[in-house]
């Protein structure tokens, strides 16, 4: 099942914002290289058409929130102040700020506090452990995001974009299409009203701590780097500067940008790199992951095996496992001989049981299928899970993120 080539129109977004009467500043999501070639991007139709969100607190460089503050009359320690408030204690609501000037409580609050995110709906699952909330954002675009509770951790699967342009045609976010990159502050708005969630006792199990963060909701991480990075920076950062998560505790996915995961290497920052492989051989990853038509898959492993090599953190192998399709024993033993090939225990292969979705071909391998792929891994050496199906009931699950309750 290979994607079509999408039309002229669609992979020129700078010139459709032009003619439209966008910003030429708006970022076009296009990941690097996917306007031409062996792969292009699959974008929605209204990709990039409906401009940049507000400016945010969390969206400002520490100098352009002094220089706003001073705009506004206000010493630069204020800046501070908003920094705890948003990053310590998740709030953003500054008429409840008791520190600050009531005087100037109004400004502050349009001036770094705009309303990015709204919450629309939320779905719960496995006995309360697992909400998944669907956002509407400033311009009416939906995305959405799932926290899961387990004894020891509490994790959030976050999206990046709305909807994604890379065309995995298991995978519902990928049926969207790319409408357009999330700003760093609509990302961690996301974050940020996890964590006051789990704070305030609104998840079951009662008041906790929010712990990790997965880039493994709608869009491709890697497309949106300049973004992703500031999030990934101000969620490990301390308060005033950042929720205080730890980068060790942050997961970047993607489909194999390699120019992506170059870039993500030489940041050093200590992050877990995953990538969602799926195939152990080019013909049928081709098929399931378009993106394999830009960079191959030996591009992308030896792209991820540098990453160990400098982080010194193994990388996480996403595969979905479908139905005669890449499960059986011959797929094993490739991706095994594959990940063997450079000679340490530098990954942990996440086999997934495929979630469903709507209308789909693909489906999840029979349980005997998944028990012997993992032995086959497991015999060759290779550390391996088989990924918890957390909110498959709620559409909550790898693969099925596509706010469908709010598409037409």
């Amino acid at each position: 099942m290979m994607m079509n080539d999408v039309s002229q129109d669609q992979i020129k977004p700078e010139e459709d914002a032009k003619v439209s009467g966008a910003s030429e500043s708006v970022e076009s999501g296009v990941t690097a290289g996917g306007d031409q070639g062996a792969f292009r991007d699959v974008l929605a139709k209204n990709h990039a058409r409906r401009g940049k969100p507000p400016l945010h607190f969390a969206d400002m460089s520490d100098e352009q929130r002094i220089e706003t503050a001073k705009q506004l009359g206000m010493p630069k320690f204020r800046v501070k102040q908003l920094g705890n408030h948003y990053f310590e204690h998740f709030n953003n609501d500054v008429s409840t700020f008791t520190d600050f000037p009531a005087s100037k409580r109004d400004e502050a609050q349009q001036a770094f506090f705009p309303t990015l995110i709204t919450e629309v709906t939320h779905q719960v699952a496995d006995n309360g452990t697992t909400i998944k909330t669907l956002w509407e954002l400033f311009d009416g675009s939906h995305i959405e995001s799932v926290l899961m509770r387990y004894p020891n951790r509490a994790t959030l699967c976050i999206s990046s974009q709305v909807g994604c342009g890379m065309g995995c045609p298991f995978c519902a976010t990928g049926g969207l299409g790319l409408t357009r990159n999330l700003s760093t502050a609509e990302i961690l708005e996301q974050v940020r009203v996890a964590a006051k969630a789990m704070e305030s006792g609104k998840v079951a199990g009662g008041p906790g701590r929010l712990s990790n963060v997965v880039f493994m909701g709608e869009g491709e991480p890697m497309g949106n780097y300049k973004s992703v990075l500031s999030a990934v920076r101000q969620i490990s950062a301390m308060p005033p500067l950042g929720f205080g998560i730890s980068a060790r505790n942050i997961t970047v996915s993607t489909v194999g940008v390699v120019p992506g995961i170059k870039k993500l290497t030489a940041e050093g920052i200590p992050v877990r790199l995953a990538v969602s492989l799926h195939a152990p051989n080019d013909t049928l990853r081709d098929e399931l992951v378009p993106m394999n038509r830009r960079f191959n898959s030996e591009q992308v492993l030896d792209a991820a095996h540098d990453y160990y090599l400098a982080s010194h953190r193994r990388v996480s192998i996403e595969y979905a496992l479908m139905r005669g399709i890449n499960d059986q024993a011959e797929h094993a033993r490739q991706l095994a001989h594959r990940l063997n090939h450079y000679g340490d225990n530098w990954v942990h292969v996440n086999p997934i049981p495929l979630n469903p979705i709507e209308g789909s071909k693909w489906t999840a391998s029979k349980p005997e299928d998944e028990e012997r792929f993992l032995d086959i891994l497991h015999s060759a050496g290779i550390t391996a899970t088989l990924r918890d199906t957390r909110g498959s009931d709620i559409d909550g699950a790898c693969g099925q993120l596509a706010a469908k309750n709010i598409r037409a």
